[in-house]
């Protein structure tokens, strides 16, 4: 896991005010990696995964991705419409990216002081290297 660390650390260099950033198997439920500028509480590193799974995999969202396939006449094809998640905390931006397999996802947190635009555009260009690493 050296290199999906090593991508996590680029990634966190080079997206605006970025203080940590993460990737996630859904399937697993298991943080794969993490890299943080500063040391984060064990509790909320422990619940990084499961809570991103509820983000894109939790019950209702299946319920919905379900209903929209129906309403427009695809196949549940194991497609996922949900794709990247933006939370706005108090003081933090959390992005929150699917990767191309949908199983896997990167979560990048930044000062709200950030520019978004461009906090989603480094961390949308950043996906492929951290993709990559594994």
């Amino acid at each position: 896991m050296t290199k999906l660390n090593d991508a996590l650390q680029a990634a966190t260099a080079s997206i605006p005010e970025c203080l940590a950033a993460g990737y996630i198997d859904l399937a697993s439920g298991m943080l794969l990696g993490i890299k943080s500028v500063d040391s984060q509480p064990t509790e909320v590193v422990e619940l990084l995964a499961a809570a991103t799974a509820d983000l894109f995999q939790g019950p209702n969202v299946k319920m919905i991705e379900s209903i929209f396939k129906k309403s427009r006449g695809l196949s549940d094809d194991g497609h996922h419409y949900f794709q990247e998640i933006i939370i706005n905390s108090d003081n933090l931006i959390h992005v929150f990216i699917r990767g191309k397999n949908e199983e896997q996802v990167a979560c990048f947190v930044c000062r709200k002081s950030a520019n978004l635009g461009m906090v989603l555009t480094k961390s949308r260009s950043n996906m492929p290297l951290v993709e990559a690493a594994l």
